[in-house]
């Protein structure tokens, strides 16, 4: 890395990355007192793995990882069907038992998708108009992200699918989709609302919408969750009750603490200001990220960086609203912050990509 290249990248991303993880790293120091620690250390592991990682990935110009990445998106294939096959936890088969750590292919499939992606939509560019102007041409597209994201249904893990959903739309916004496909998804998407609702969506599902259009349907049920949430944000007040001292948290009424509700868990013992902060602080990382892709020295650079953008913004805004009961619960866990070591390691990798994009840009040609 020469010094162009550094003075090109964006520090203030990692700026941004470094201090979550510490706030992250307190939330699940006071959420693991029960357990010693267990779930805090593990997370300390996988980030020392994921530093020199994450240096790798930066250092190799992107070019070459995307020449790469198909084998990587048939190798997560390949373990998106083994995974099928595994004991479930908690109703799910998405996880590889190795010892204590769990490994999650979902997460990592994130990666080789929004790579494959993008090369995909830039040579479909390059053999003819800049714009997706033909359904064959988006229906190459969305094959892609469409064979993963089946796979990781039938788990059934609902939210990371509606991750790559959304991380797909934006790279097809930002590669000018035509305007008429929008539209036709946009009504499509209306009318197979209802339909997926009553006829395709596990029972299980269906509860978690009916609970979230109205949590006393079943307060000690499937409404316990969201109800401690609420509470445990709200009793924390501008400065919060303190770490390690939060009533719902150390006592236990929030499950699971450590993943889903880790940002209830900030509300309630560090309050509004730290919470408000982890809010600004995604919308700054949020906000250069799409700035890289507006800057990116090529379309594919544009591609991975906006398609990455929306991996966090569907995660930040789908976590923090369903801990304040303004979405759904679909358990996915909040970036950097949330335990999950198959979690951390994926959106450290991802932040990787956007530093080494930001890297190799010619600023200077994209002023406006």
């Amino acid at each position: 890395m020469n010094k162009k290249f550094l003075k090109n990248v964006e520090w203030s991303i990692l700026v941004c990355v470094v201090i979550l993880i510490a706030i992250g790293c307190i939330a699940l120091y006071s959420a693991t007192q029960s357990t010693e620690h267990e779930e805090l250390i593990k997370q300390l592991i996988w980030l020392g793995i994921s530093i020199p990682i994450v240096f790798i990935v930066i250092s190799i110009d992107y070019g070459v990882l995307l020449k790469t990445a198909p084998i990587g998106y048939g190798l997560m294939l390949i373990l998106l069907i083994a995974v099928l096959f595994t004991k479930p936890i908690n109703g799910a088969t998405s996880w590889f038992t190795i010892g204590s750590f769990s490994i999650q292919p979902a997460e990592f499939a994130k990666i080789f998708v929004i790579l494959v992606l993008a090369m995909t939509i830039s040579k479909i560019q390059e053999k003819g108009k800049h714009e997706i102007s033909n359904l064959f041409k988006l229906g190459l597209c969305l094959l892609v992200t469409a064979i993963p994201v089946l796979l990781i249904v039938k788990q059934p893990d609902y939210g990371t699918s509606i991750a790559f959903f959304i991380a797909t739309v934006f790279m097809l916004f930002a590669a000018g989709i035509d305007k008429k496909y929008i539209i036709v998804s946009i009504i499509f998407i209306v009318i197979l609302l209802p339909i997926l609702y009553f006829y395709v969506l596990p029972e299980h599902a269906k509860t978690r919408i009916d609970v979230f259009l109205n949590p006393n349907l079943d307060p000690r049920g499937s409404g316990y969750n969201i109800i401690q949430s609420k509470l445990a944000i709200g009793s924390g007040q501008l400065l919060g009750m303190g770490v390690t001292q939060g009533n719902q948290t150390q006592l236990g009424y929030l499950y699971p603490k450590t993943t889903d509700f880790i940002f209830s868990v900030i509300g309630e013992e560090m309050g509004f200001v730290m919470a408000g902060l982890v809010i600004v602080l995604y919308v700054i990382l949020i906000t250069k990220i799409i700035y890289i892709a507006k800057t990116a020295k090529d379309d594919k650079g544009s591609y991975i960086a906006i398609g990455i953008a929306g991996i966090f913004v569907f995660h930040m805004v789908e976590n923090i609203g369903m801990t304040m009961g303004l979405l759904p619960i679909t358990g996915v866990p909040l970036p950097f912050v949330s335990y999950g070591g198959s979690s951390l390691l994926t959106n450290l990798i991802l932040i990787g990509l956007v530093l080494n994009i930001s890297g190799r840009r010619k600023k200077s040609l994209f002023i406006s």
